[in-house]
């Protein structure tokens, strides 16, 4: 969507707080970036399941400060077999298409979110068989006992059986290798939003449900939703403050004070579940972009120590993000289970001793590399990597960027097509675990499926695995700090700061910061 200079004077002089209509309001809500995909299983990634969250529902979902609480499932428990949950499911709920909600869907939805092209399986990879005991009842049985197992579960979205064999949908599609399949463009949720029209990269339009189970629960008074793109950060704040937009979910940092100086606006901010790091391909033999030939720089420690003790945090912080991100020596955000303040340390900058480093390991005078940046995804995301380019210049590393949209970045991640990347994560489960099988995990078909550092460690692998099923907490926490203390000698990434979230807003527009930056529209409180 474009907006010209003209249109925002008009809209200044004109706007109403909200876009009226005899049904109700229209609530536009811009973000720079738009969900990859609407398939629900293929994208473990955060605007997208952002998105999908107000079209689909998991059986369970977290609120606006990470606690569980229902959804589709009303209650949830082991039984006496501990290698057995159980599920009671919600009665009278129906998808958009009129269909009952049971628990065939549910059993259908797991298996398919279990397929090889899933981004969402290594979620499911403790599950055994997922079985149907009536209509309104599931049980999940585990390989062995898993107290994760409700966690893993509050972004599996549940589809309709029966639409997806209409529209020939049962298989997920496969992102990184660019397949489309019918759920990729149309939706048939259980959610409080129906999907209405989807331009990708520009607008998704979504209306209330009437027949949404939680309508009385949840009066956020929205008839009409428009999830609208705007990429540039200077048009995306001018929108806000001429009112052509009622919420901008990432305003920019630059932006902050003066939305909050404007007489209808205002600001929410509050720290998010996610740390920004840079990733290396240690695994390699030689580096497919370096101009180093026959061996890789990265599989040294000493470099990735050098590389990461010639990141500036403090003046990330200071410079490019203004004041709002937290700096970490860890990828592990605070309030994940694992987090220490001891390993929040991050090294002082000492570009003396990682030109030594270097030259230690035999790069005295540098090598390049390309660097690969998204530049629609978190927040000052390409500015960030511009920074770090210059860093590491200083100490003879050149980095050659390229930042480009997240929908051409992720799947250099994902198919191992890059050396040198940025990346974000969010842990939905607020467990190491999550970081550990994801980003650190040897890559199969079931595991590592964000860890392009082709980084291999048997006994890491083990110990991932072995928290899956281990209920004794002081023994599980003892085997997340012996893991961590091997990944952080290692130095697979470079984290640079955890981010802090900025929502911009209409006065009368009441929307908590949501710390996995999820903000769902139907626990929002309109005031006017």
């Amino acid at each position: 969507m474009r907006f010209s200079t003209r249109s925002i004077v008009v809209a200044a002089a004109a706007a109403c707080l909200f876009a009226q209509t005899a049904e109700g309001r229209t609530l536009k809500w811009a973000r720079s970036g738009d969900a990859l995909t609407l398939d629900p299983h293929a994208q473990n990634e955060g605007p997208t399941h952002n998105l999908n969250h107000h079209i689909y529902e998991p059986l369970i979902i977290r609120d606006s400060k990470g606690k569980a609480v229902p959804a589709l499932a009303e209650s949830w428990g082991l039984t006496s077999d501990p290698l057995v949950w159980e599920f009671k499911l919600r009665k009278g709920v129906k998808f958009h298409d009129g269909a009952p909600f049971t628990a065939d869907d549910v059993v259908f939805s797991y298996e398919r979110a279990r397929q090889p092209s899933s981004d969402m399986k290594q979620l499911l990879s403790s599950v055994d068989t997922v079985t149907k005991v009536d209509d309104h009842t599931v049980r999940i049985k585990t390989k062995g006992p898993n107290p994760l197992l409700p966690a893993n579960l509050t972004d599996l979205f549940i589809m309709n059986k029966a639409w997806a064999e209409k529209n020939n949908t049962v298989k997920v599609q496969d992102f990184k290798n660019k397949e489309e399949n019918f759920a990729v463009r149309n939706a048939n949720g259980t959610g409080p939003f129906m999907l209405v029209s989807r331009a990708p990269d520009v607008k998704t339009v979504m209306k209330a449900f009437a027949d949404y189970w939680g309508k009385d629960q949840y009066k956020h008074g929205v008839t009409q939703l428009e999830y609208i793109v705007i990429k540039s950060d200077a048009t995306r704040t001018a929108a806000l403050l001429s009112g052509e937009v009622d919420f901008v979910q990432d305003l920019p940092v630059q932006d902050i004070e003066r939305v909050k100086n404007s007489p209808n606006l205002k600001v929410a901010i509050g720290p998010e579940n996610r740390s920004i790091f840079l990733g290396m391909n240690v695994g390699a033999k030689e580096l497919a972009t370096s101009d180093v030939k026959g061996k890789n720089p990265f599989a040294d420690k000493r470099v990735r120590h050098a590389l990461n003790m010639a990141i500036n945090r403090e003046a990330i912080q200071r410079v490019v993000m203004r004041g709002q991100s937290v700096p970490t020596g860890t990828i592990a955000p605070p309030g994940v289970n694992g987090w220490t303040k001891e390993m929040d340390k991050y090294p002082p900058v000492d570009l003396n001793r990682a030109k030594t480093l270097l030259t230690e390991a035999g790069y005295e005078k540098g090598f390049s590399v390309t660097f690969h940046c998204p530049n629609d995804r978190y927040v000052n995301d390409e500015a960030i990597c511009q920074s770090a380019v210059g860093m590491l210049g200083q100490v003879g590393v050149k980095a050659n960027l390229v930042a480009q949209s997240k929908a051409l970045h992720f799947p250099l991640i994902q198919k191992e097509q890059t050396d040198f990347y940025l990346l974000g994560w969010g842990v939905p489960t607020f467990d190491s675990h999550y970081i550990f099988t994801f980003l650190y995990q040897t890559r199969t078909e079931k595991t590592g499926g964000w860890n392009a550092t082709r980084y291999s460690n048997p006994e890491i692998d083990t110990l991932t695995v072995s928290l899956e099923s281990e209920t004794d907490l002081e023994k599980r926490n003892a085997t997340i700090a012996k893991i961590w203390n091997v990944l952080h000698e290692e130095t697979i990434y470079i984290p640079i700061h955890i981010q802090t979230l900025a929502y911009g807003m209409r006065k009368d527009v009441d929307i908590v910061v949501d710390i996995s930056n999820q903000p769902k529209i139907k626990f929002a409180v309109l005031t006017n």
